[in-house]
């Protein structure tokens, strides 16, 4: 429990609500090719940035808790920092410093993952993101896994490989496989069976989340548990072969494969075997997790026959519902987040937005916690989102995100409205460049009307986002800065996050000068609880990180 905000005396707060908008995946590109953000033709956000004060905001490294400036953003730190005010150490680092010091191993789950394969002569299955993205998972993680299960006495490992191409290159896959079939050669040299067993691209298989296409853990489960689809005699042949029968597919979209011998798949998971989702975010491992935990009452598809192993997951996904129910990481205990220190002080709120990022107005953004930290102060609205290639649909359900919110700041029922955009990060990873385009004309046209509702509320706005996507689009050499080409001369699409920062634009058509027009400058994007906190009117909590407004 939090005490209550202490009140500002002297500033009250504007009469309308404070607004924060996630423009999720929108940031300021470095590179002119590419960065769909300032190519869109977005008369809406022109105007603020040149009407408004703005300033620029960290959302990658160690500015969210990630181990280095190296590593990008992602939507589950960044609204994990936005919501608690403050940087947490994060998934990646958590787990790297578990293996650096020996504590993963020395953990009772790892304990018990190993002993139950070796008295029962089973296999240890691995299954996760199969790439260095460091955004679910990190192939090293794996390696150290396999290495500490080889010298502890496992005999048959099974990896079971998600391909990317989204959080790294969206046609990358076999810059992974191939290494990697290498450096499992050289571990099976010393009397071992470590393979790979089967794969397909995360977003075809297993990597669903918030429920929004079911459909995708089902085909995972069959590939994965019961051995079924196309067989194929290595990972690599599986790659190149999905290339040639689909011509452009990128590997997030690859088609399932089974590696196979004498036509029998050979990693088919069994009673006595163990498991574990190497994925440390937790939001596209909940279902299949639950495919493995949840017993008869599972009404999500037809399991079959459900092995009895002992499975775990890298971290705890859901830290309300303790899932799973043995994890190898302890996982940040993030602590009094603007979301409990509102509801201290009776400050009423919406969340908002469609299934693809409901989870991170509401889970991540109250520090990794399902459900409400009050019945009657908050309310939680989901908007479905279409289930289809994102690139048919750009503009998505923003519209149908701002009729609600446009609603609910004309109702005066909220103080807080917070909400999430997803155009930017779910279109930026298709790589699509127009349908990126569109996606961002489309979030623009929503802004204007929120402004509208803004302006006869008499509220506020706050315009920031996560992380950075849709503002580098093109692969591009880091030395020359030049884009990267294919044969066919056209650019490399760019499907991950980027480095870049993102905006933070306070829209207050009500203000009588009461902070200065700049901005504070060099801070992360944790800084925009603290900065909410004030334009409602109170102080925030002293060891948050400070807002960005400069007060007169």
């Amino acid at each position: 429990m939090v005490n209550a905000l202490a009140k500002n005396d002297a500033w009250q707060g504007r009469k309308g609500p404070v607004v924060l908008v996630i423009m999720d995946g929108v940031g300021y590109g470095q590179y002119t090719e590419g960065d769909a953000v300032a190519d869109a033709h977005m008369e809406a956000l022109e105007k603020f940035h040149e009407t408004c004060p703005v300033t620029r905001l960290k959302a990658h490294g160690t500015a969210v808790g990630l181990p280095s400036d190296e590593d990008m953003g992602n939507s589950e730190v960044g609204h994990n920092a936005i919501g608690c005010g403050r940087v947490f150490a994060q998934g990646a680092k958590l787990v790297s410093t578990s293996i650096e010091t020996g504590a993963m191993f020395e953990g009772q789950t790892w304990k018990k993952l190993v002993s139950n394969v070796k008295n029962s002569g089973g296999k240890l299955h691995f299954i996760g993101l199969f790439s260095d993205g460091n955004v679910h998972s990190h192939i090293d993680h794996l390696k150290a896994m396999l290495e500490k299960a080889k010298d502890e006495g496992v005999k048959t490992a099974r990896i079971h490989t998600l391909l990317d191409g989204r959080d790294v290159g969206e046609t990358s896959a076999l810059e992974y496989i191939d290494p990697f079939e290498d450096y499992l050669s050289k571990l099976n040299a010393g009397g071992v069976d470590f393979r790979i067993a089967s794969g397909g691209g995360r977003m075809f298989i297993t990597m669903d989340r918030y429920n929004a296409d079911w459909s995708m853990v089902e085909r995972g489960w069959k590939v994965h548990v019961r051995g079924e689809g196309r067989q194929f005699t290595s990972a690599h042949e599986a790659i190149e072969t999905w290339r040639k029968d689909i011509p452009g597919i990128i590997d997030q979209d690859l088609k399932e494969f089974i590696i196979a011998e004498n036509g029998k798949p050979i990693g088919t998971i069994n009673d006595g075997d163990s498991v574990v989702f190497f994925n440390f975010r937790g939001d596209r491992a909940l279902e299949l997790t639950a495919a493995f935990e949840t017993g008869a009452e599972f009404d999500r598809f037809d399991r079959g026959p459900v092995p009895k192993v002992e499975y775990a997951g890298m971290m705890e996904y859901d830290g309300d519902l303790h899932i799973p129910a043995q994890y190898l990481v302890v996982p940040p205990a993030i602590d009094r987040t603007m979301g409990e220190y509102l509801v201290a002080t009776g400050v009423r709120t919406l969340a908002i937005s469609e299934t693809q990022k409901y989870g991170h107005v509401t889970y991540f953004f109250n520090g990794n916690k399902l459900g409400k930290f009050d019945e009657k102060l908050e309310d939680y609205v989901e908007i479905k989102s279409d289930v289809l290639p994102f690139e048919q649909r750009p503009w998505m359900k923003c519209a149908e995100i701002t009729d609600a919110v446009i609603e609910a700041i004309g109702s005066g029922k909220y103080d807080f409205i917070r909400l999430n955009f997803p155009n930017g990060d779910m279109v930026g990873h298709t790589g699509i460049y127009q349908a990126v385009l569109c996606s961002m004309e489309g979030m623009d046209l929503q802004l204007a009307r929120l402004k509208k509702a803004i302006d006869a509320a008499g509220g506020v706005m706050v315009m920031s986002a996560d992380h950075g996507n849709a503002d580098d689009m093109f692969e591009h050499n880091k030395k020359t800065g030049e884009v990267s080409r294919k044969e066919d001369g056209s650019a490399k699409a760019k499907t991950s996050h980027s480095l870049n920062p993102v905006p933070c634009i306070i829209y207050d058509p009500q203000s009588k000068g009461e902070y200065t027009s700049t901005l504070k400058e060099g801070l992360g994007i944790s800084s925009l609880a603290a900065t909410c906190i004030e334009l409602l009117g109170y102080k925030a909590p002293e060891d948050y990180d400070p807002s960005v407004l400069n007060w007169k």
